[in-house]
């Protein structure tokens, strides 16, 4: 893993499974949607800031402006008020029925240097940021959370993910809630600022951001496959939204299209771990595939726990599945630090009231140097020809 703008090419697992029985506590109430009081700010006045991976060594900066004349740039350095660097960029914006955005910049700034601090400023006005670039070796760790939302429980969990010592966010989809209420797409930037500035976050799209139909297209999927090289990218995960292994009553059967069409070419290329959300609870799998064990499949996680304002999914089947390996209705966040190429720690903490507690933890091993591998190129080669 020599440059980290490939990190989410990133993969997985052989795994040593760890069952961690959940201990039985009493779940905290309910607690209710974040307000945002309206405060004056000024026009030009940068907001929502967060970043991104853009490739090999770049970052993309994004953020808000009331002030439509504001310009699109990001000026950077490696130290406080010194900046060397200058990024040029785009913006655009939208209206939505009675919703007018803001104008929305987008800034991609680099080469920048493995595992350093650059300080920031956007637009060339306002307060000063800070981002950390990832490591280009191990070790390295991701926070993980889905179904966000804006609640108490969503502030609690970011602030837990704050302790984590993290290079990159993954959230498998389901952000702000917005659910065609835009403003809340602002009250969203807003609230994970603080994190999403410093740290860059990758998401992906969930049913509460689906406001125009799509397709389901593997052709994107195929190509980005066909490309790794698993002698750079000894982890390679996967994230979309909807679970495709899920014990819980919650949205069964949703994802089985998908899952027939994508699954035969994740299990070929030999993908390490699927991060899901949707359903909100935990749920770990072994390693699977066509429906049962398999040590050559991907570990399933489903973390749709983050603290979404629909509360949380708490019936499950009974018996469990063979393939389900540990399962909790409770809000929470994972981490996934990767210690080497061929072993990584995966943890999940259950956000028990203002306390992240440690609730299962297994290591993982790389299928790389499984044997997985070596009998899917000829196969994996055939999918990834076919139209």
């Amino acid at each position: 893993m020599e440059k980290w703008g490939r990190l989410l090419l990133v993969t997985v697992s052989a795994l040593i499974f760890a069952s961690v029985a959940a201990d039985d506590y009493v779940r905290p109430k309910p607690r209710e949607t974040l307000q945002f009081p309206w405060k004056q700010k000024s026009s030009s006045l940068p907001e929502q800031v967060h970043i991104s991976l853009a490739g090999d060594k770049h970052m993309r900066v994004t953020w808000v402006t009331s002030d439509k004349s504001s310009p699109s740039f990001v000026e950077y350095g490696t130290s406080p008020g010194k900046y060397s660097y200058l990024g040029q960029g785009e913006s655009t914006s939208y209206s939505y029925i009675m919703y007018r955005s803001g104008k929305i910049h987008h800034t991609v700034i680099g080469p920048l240097e493995a595992d350093t601090v650059y300080y920031y400023r956007c637009s060339g006005e306002g307060p000063e940021f800070h981002l950390k670039t990832p490591p280009a070796q191990f070790p390295i760790t991701f926070a993980v959370a889905g179904d966000l939302g804006q609640t108490g429980w969503t502030k609690s969990t970011l602030d837990h993910i704050d302790q984590c010592i993290y290079a990159v966010h993954l959230l498998p989809g389901d952000l702000s809630y917005a659910d065609y209420m835009q403003h809340k797409w602002d009250t969203f930037g807003e609230l994970v600022q603080p994190l999403a500035s410093v740290r860059p976050w990758m998401v992906t799209q969930g049913n509460h951001e689906k406001e125009i139909g799509t397709q389901i297209n593997t052709v994107w999927l195929k190509a980005d496959l066909a490309k790794v090289d698993r002698e750079r990218t000894p982890w390679l995960i996967v994230l979309f939204h909807v679970p495709w292994y899920n014990s819980n009553n919650a949205h069964q059967h949703e994802g089985d299209e998908m899952m027939a069409e994508m699954e035969p070419l994740l299990y070929a290329s030999g993908v390490d771990i699927v991060f899901t959300g949707h359903v909100h609870a935990y749920e770990r799998t072994k390693r699977v595939n066509n429906g049962k064990s398999d040590p050559c499949g991907p570990v399933h996680i489903t973390i749709g726990d983050g603290g979404n304002r629909e509360g949380l999914a708490r019936k499950y089947k009974d018996p469990s599945p063979e393939w389900s390996v540990f399962r909790e209705a409770s809000f929470g966040h994972g981490e996934l630090q990767m210690v080497n190429s061929t072993h990584a720690l995966w943890t999940w903490h259950r956000n028990d009231d203002d306390e992240p507690t440690r609730s299962d933890e297994v290591w993982l091993n790389s299928l790389v140097n499984s044997g997985c591998l070596k009998k899917r190129p000829q196969e994996l080669r055939k999918m990834l020809l076919e139209p």
